[in-house]
């Protein structure tokens, strides 16, 4: 059996590709890596909410697939959206890698003032750690922002630990606390999204992680629950069914978090709801505040 499997063009993306690819030939599986270019890719030079949030990393590969173009893609599992399309299933979750942000900077600490990311919940939990910092744009790929670092225009950037892992990269820097800088949901995890077809999702279910899976699900769960996409800047993370979720205003300034053992989907999105109430005018001001409709 050979298969197609589509990928973005990054370095990144590439890595967890092959790792894939790498699984399935120790399997007897051959595999064809197939770079398909997504708008988020082209355009840098806004903000990620502005051009519809992570799902435009993921949207081009499902339609290659749909298109019968490639059999599969692989995901950092945290870029895909709640809504998913008819006919693709999600047959293999990795078992997870460091959920946790990792701060890079190669001045000292106590001098970074200017943080540079993209993302709206890593700005809120750094603001929120410290309210006097500077927290600027910064897309790109990883080589891309780390340049920008290294030519001074930031202080310090934050990246995915398991990013930097998966690149084989050692950079200055220490890892942030999942407890105060709560991850994205599915943060540090592969994901390998196919057509709804029992031969080629058979191929991929060896790889499938069942508690890494479990914890995934129930973030995923909360997620849908909550609302807000990646507009809002919320994090969710599970491990071994100990729950943290979060909802944070823009500036760090408020937030409303739950903590919980959560051992079953339909209870993570009764918390889900509960968190969703909770956080409502948190919610409300960031859609204001982006230019969104609800």
């Amino acid at each position: 059996m050979s298969l197609r499997i589509g990928t973005r063009g990054s370095a990144l993306a590439l890595a967890q590709t092959n790792k894939v690819a790498g699984m399935l030939a120790d399997r007897g599986i051959e595999a064809e890596v197939v770079t398909v270019t997504t708008e988020g890719d082209t355009a840098t030079g806004v903000p990620l909410h502005a051009i519809g949030g992570q799902g435009v990393f993921v949207r081009a590969l499902d339609d290659a697939i749909l298109r019968g173009e490639i059999d599969a893609a692989v995901h950092s599992m945290k870029d895909i959206p709640a809504a998913r399309p008819a006919g693709l299933t999600c047959c293999a979750i990795l078992e997870r890698d460091s959920p946790a942000d990792f701060l890079v900077h190669e001045c000292p600490l106590d001098a970074v003032s200017v943080i540079g990311s993209s993302s709206t919940r890593r700005r809120a939990q750094l603001l929120r750690d410290a309210p006097a910092l500077e927290v600027k744009q910064l897309r790109g790929n990883v080589d891309t922002r780390i340049r920008k670092l290294r030519e001074g225009q930031y202080d310090a950037i934050v990246l995915a630990e398991a990013g930097l892992e998966r690149l084989g990269l050692t950079l200055p820097g220490e890892p942030l606390p999942t407890d105060r800088f709560v991850p994205s949901p599915n943060q540090g995890t592969i994901a390998v999204v196919c057509r709804d077809d029992p031969a080629v999702a058979g191929a991929f279910a060896p790889l499938d992680h069942a508690p890494t899976r479990l914890d995934v699900e129930i973030e995923r769960a909360v997620m849908e629950e909550v609302g807000g996409g990646c507009f809002t800047p919320q994090g969710i993370y599970c491990r071994d069914g100990n729950l943290i979720a979060e909802v944070l205003a823009l500036d760090g300034s408020r937030w409303e978090r739950i903590e919980r053992h959560v051992a079953a989907l339909d209870e993570a999105r009764e918390w889900g709801r509960a968190l969703r109430v909770q956080a409502a005018g948190l919610i409300r001001e960031a859609y204001a505040a982006l230019g969104i409709k609800p």
